[in-house]
């Protein structure tokens, strides 16, 4: 369980830079800047637990804020050293996502609920939070855009899902797991892959 909070941590920690970098970058200013981070860090966490009706994590358990918190400004103290925005945030979101999949299914397996509910609890972990940050910075979201973003969450999440049920090592499926969308994800980022877009002629 210890491995699991660790993870849990280090997601929101990346998740906060990335929100805050994202708000720099459409030159809001702290206050907006701070938001950001904090619904980019725990959005999708929350609505998780609002779906499963538990007790909603960064409440019972307040260090999840201060991490959000310290995420944020780490990023904003070492800015500079982040030469390039795009591919700054492409890192922070990529391994943000990988963790929070695997946590969204754990939490899912764990209340024994179906594998298919699980999956998708581990995609809205993973993506709901950038969700509602780009939709504050007046952007589409990514996983409504054609990007493969959410397609890497849910392979991730099905590979997991499927050496739990052979009983795999947990930290060997989670770092497969996590590869795996780490792998997909910048494979299509740097390949340029595309999904099919929605204009009438599929």
């Amino acid at each position: 369980m210890k491995v699991i909070f660790i993870l849990d941590y280090i997601g929101v920690f990346v998740f906060a830079m990335s929100g805050i970098l994202t708000a720099s970058n459409k030159k809001m200013d702290f206050f907006g800047g701070y938001i950001i981070a904090f619904v980019t860090a725990l959005g999708g966490g929350t609505l998780r637990d609002l779906l499963l009706n538990i007790e909603i994590g960064w409440i019972l358990h307040t260090e999840y804020i201060y991490i959000a918190i310290a995420g944020a400004t780490f990023a904003l103290l070492f800015k500079k050293a982040f030469k390039y925005f795009s591919r700054t945030l492409f890192i922070f979101d990529t391994i943000g996502i990988s963790m929070f999949t695997i946590l969204g299914v754990q939490k899912a397996l764990s209340m024994e609920l179906p594998v298919i509910v699980a999956i998708m609890l581990g995609v809205i972990t993973a993506t709901f939070g950038g969700v509602i940050r780009d939709i504050l910075s007046t952007e589409i979201p990514l996983i409504f855009r054609k990007e493969i973003y959410a397609t890497a969450c849910i392979a991730g999440a099905i590979l997991y899902v499927i050496l739990h049920q052979f009983q795999v090592a947990e930290s060997l499926n989670m770092i497969l797991s996590g590869c795996l969308i780490i792998g997909i994800r910048t494979i299509a980022v740097v390949k340029k892959l595309r999904l099919p877009l929605l204009n009438g002629n599929i």
